[in-house]
């Protein structure tokens, strides 16, 4: 395995997002290990202002095109890919196909076929891609993480979490903010962004690492939210006062996974709301319940145990991230974005690009969030049905021997009996 000090990054699609993660987060990791050798959008005046920004850094000046074909031919060890949900897929596997470390930002897929071929990419030229899902590495989902991993909730059989986030205003301005959600809630109906949520969930109950999700069933609210919005916010002869949206404004979906343990997800975007991921895990010894940042323990908080006086315990989580504060949050000052959480993120891509070792959020986990959107609207249009979803890893889930537990951003679970798995 190579280990290389320093990597070219490429970086593909510079909007809202990816403006912030090329001209911020990684130009600060410019004097550690990092160039940041070329950058790509459709748009070009995106190129030249993020260029003006590094080079107002003291960033030599990248490689600068509109065509990510042209980007993919520069010399660099891997990719970063920000653009919009429709082209992940194409442009992840073309970079692959050339032997690029990808990283691919969060979002679902529109066929589930694109799951496939980016599995077949991976396999047939030895390629890495990590899924850059930076609520993995949030402050209280490590917590939780490391709370479970030393016993504390007892054996989890349940979590829950939600993307609740109020865009209406990104959604009806995404004409003029250059914005993908906005197509999306016209035509589809489903659960468009199920990463932030599950994600955390799945390394807690280990899944593609001895675990899997079986099943998914998804239902749907009537969709009002972004009608009512428009009628008050846009003008009356604004052409969106004619339209129609398929998305519901609340999505709930079920996940079964093979130990037996549901996940509940809620997609929550179009009703006016607080931001919240109301990310909660229950095991039979305890519990952490997101929304109100919470942990209750048996035999800690008995007193409470039944009680409506639970709301006492309410913000102890401060507490129990004292107690149980993952390393990588130990001493920690928060930077990059997000919290934090944006740092550490892309820190775990460098690191496992560096080595060109399999990331922490592999192209499975990735094949295994992003066809949750599919599933979902295949289920929605069904009235709920259940559907099966796939296993990526062709039998392979029950335990991996080719985790990178040297890498200090690892999320995955050693097994004792590593030297006998696939």
């Amino acid at each position: 395995m190579s280990n290389k000090e320093k990597i070219k990054v490429g970086f593909i699609g510079l909007g809202g997002r990816g403006s912030g993660v090329c001209s911020d987060t990684f130009a600060d990791m410019v004097d550690m290990d990092v160039e940041i050798a070329a950058i790509c959008d459709f748009f070009e005046e995106r190129v030249n202002t993020i260029a003006e920004k590094l080079v107002g850094k003291n960033i030599p000046k990248p490689f600068c095109t509109t065509n990510y074909k042209e980007l993919l031919e520069q010399d660099i060890d891997a990719v970063v890919i920000l653009s919009s949900w429709s082209t992940h897929i194409d442009i992840a596997i073309e970079a692959m196909e050339k032997g690029i470390y990808v990283g691919l930002e969060v979002g679902g897929v529109y066929a589930m076929n694109d799951c496939w071929r980016l599995i077949e990419a991976h396999e047939r030229t030895g390629s890495q891609l990590m899924f850059l899902e930076n609520c993995c590495y949030g402050q209280r989902e490590l917590m939780a993480l490391r709370m479970f991993r030393e016993g504390v909730f007892g054996e989890v059989v349940h979590c829950s979490g939600s993307y609740s986030h109020d865009l209406r205003s990104e959604i009806t301005d995404g004409k003029e903010k250059k914005h993908y959600r906005l197509g999306n809630y016209i035509n589809r109906n489903c659960d468009t962004y199920p990463s932030h949520d599950v994600g955390p969930m799945m390394k807690i109950l280990d899944i593609n690492n001895g675990n899997r999700f079986v099943t998914l069933s998804s239902f749907a609210s009537c969709a009002k939210g972004l009608k009512d919005y428009i009628k008050r916010h846009k003008e009356p002869d604004d052409p969106l006062q004619m339209l129609e949206f398929k998305q519901g404004d609340v999505i709930t979906t079920v996940i079964t996974c093979a130990n037996g343990e549901t996940i509940q997800l809620t997609l929550d975007t179009t009703l006016p709301r607080f931001y919240s991921r109301e990310f909660t895990v229950r095991g039979t010894k305890g519990s952490y319940f997101g929304l109100c940042d919470a942990v209750f323990l048996e035999g800690e908080h008995d007193e409470f145990e039944g009680s409506a006086k639970g709301h006492n315990l309410y913000k102890n989580g401060n507490e129990f991230a004292n107690r149980y504060c993952h390393p990588l949050w130990h001493n920690y000052t928060p930077r990059g974005g997000h919290g934090g959480m944006d740092w550490h993120v892309f820190r775990a891509f460098v690191e496992s690009a560096k080595k060109n070792a399999r990331p922490p959020i592999d192209v499975y986990d990735a094949a295994s969030i992003m066809c949750l959107t599919v599933l979902s609207e295949q289920s929605i249009a069904k009235g709920g049905a259940p559907m099966d979803v796939p296993d990526f890893t062709r039998g392979k889930w029950y335990q991996r021997k080719d985790i990178d537990f040297d890498n200090p951003y690892n999320l995955d679970r050693q097994y004792p009996l590593a030297e006998y798995v696939f």
